[in-house]
């Protein structure tokens, strides 16, 4: 029975577009490095990404493998995979779809990273390792529900491990590695307590949700909610074709996403926003490239528009921004679209004064050319 419980579906919650977007974008492209989703209780954080479940791609692994192995990304692989690979050993591969796996609050950093069976390797000398968290995530979503009460130490574990796609497990002189490049999702209520700046900094992607304020919303919110618990299987047929729809989309931008094109004056344009936003490094320029890149593929376009930067800015700029103690981030969208007009008035204005400028010597040349003509016949 449990098998065969249905979750709520994706394109059935009302509202919470950015959040919505954000992890859909994250599973378009993993690089934009995870996404955190910051809001009150109730503001369909978790169900959102249990619902994201649902829609996740197929993709083929190494049977039997541990931490799910790309076959044919000989640098992604585990040492196992390799070894065979080169040996020429043919590896057979099914076909299964990404999942979401839970790291509890209250896991320990043994579970998470993984145990090395010492006594093993010291009498046998070979490495015995039992699998953790971390491997099971590889290639898969790694979710966090209330990331912010876990302990600093595991987050700065998670994190190293997220941008480097490696878990690596060290006891007593003995060290083993593995592939583990998951696409991080974090969760939390700032009532409970913040996650430092230079871990919030490691996150691609960071969301505010809050409740509806619009009343026709909660009614629908409270309408879609009592018609699944009472009838999960009819409710979620009614949604059936906008699921499908949601997963062609995805594939599709995934496809094309190497594809997308972007110009000079879009990497000025980000650039020039982390500039004046005040943000620290550069890890905001980045983050938001790669995230208007992923919105054009999303939008099934093979180039970046302004609207892109626009939307990317929003979702990667404002917990990157230094304040002051106890100013609240904050950054409407209409500030980030005038900066970008500002930038596009400005280039403009500089491209009028140099076709001005042009135009000024193509008339000096045309009046010295006629004045030596004149001088030629006298």
């Amino acid at each position: 029975m449990v098998a065969n419980r249905k979750i709520y579906p994706f394109t059935a919650i009302v509202g919470q577009e950015k959040m919505k977007k954000a992890l859909i974008l994250n599973i378009i492209n993993p690089g934009i490095g995870g996404v955190l989703i910051r809001g009150e209780k109730g503001t369909a954080k978790s169900t959102a990404v249990r619902a994201l479940a649902e829609l996740l791609p197929e993709r083929e692994k190494v049977k039997g493998c541990i931490f799910g192995c790309d076959p044919y990304e000989e640098f992604l692989m585990c040492d196992d995979c390799l070894n065979s690979k080169i040996k020429g050993i043919l590896l057979e591969t099914e076909i299964s779809k990404m999942s979401v796996v839970d790291l509890p609050v209250s896991a320990t950093e043994d579970r998470v990273v993984g145990t090395l069976d010492i006594e093993h390797a010291i009498k046998k000398g070979e490495k015995r390792f039992e699998p953790g968290i971390l491997a099971l995530a590889n290639r898969n979503i790694l979710y966090v529900d209330e990331i912010n009460l876990l302990d600093d130490h595991i987050v700065d574990v998670l994190l190293d491990c997220a941008a480097m796609g490696i878990n690596t497990v060290e006891r007593e002189g003995v060290s083993f590695s593995h592939p583990s490049r998951f696409i991080l999702v974090g969760t939390m209520n700032p009532e409970e307590g913040d996650l430092r700046p230079q871990l919030l900094d490691r996150f691609g992607l960071v969301v505010d949700v809050e409740a509806e304020r619009d009343i026709d919303k909660r009614v629908q919110v409270i309408s879609r909610r009592i018609e699944f618990e009472n009838n999960p299987q009819e409710f979620s047929g009614k949604y059936s074709e906008t699921e499908q729809a949601l997963k062609d989309t995805i594939i599709q931008a995934q496809t094309i996403l190497n594809e997308v094109k972007y110009d000079d004056s879009v990497l000025e344009s980000v650039a020039k926003i982390a500039v004046e936003l005040g943000v620290d490094g550069h890890r905001a320029d980045i983050a938001m490239l790669k995230t208007a890149i992923t919105i054009a593929a999303f939008n099934l376009r093979k180039y970046v528009e302004k609207s892109d930067i626009i939307e990317a800015a929003q979702l990667v700029s404002p917990h990157r921004m230094r304040r002051k103690p106890f100013e609240q981030e904050s950054m409407p969208s209409e500030s980030i679209k005038q900066l970008i007009n500002d930038m596009q008035n400005e280039s403009q204005y500089k491209q009028q004064q140099n076709t001005d400028l042009e135009e000024q010597r193509d008339e000096k040349k045309k009046i010295l050319t006629l004045s030596q003509h004149t001088m030629a016949m006298m």
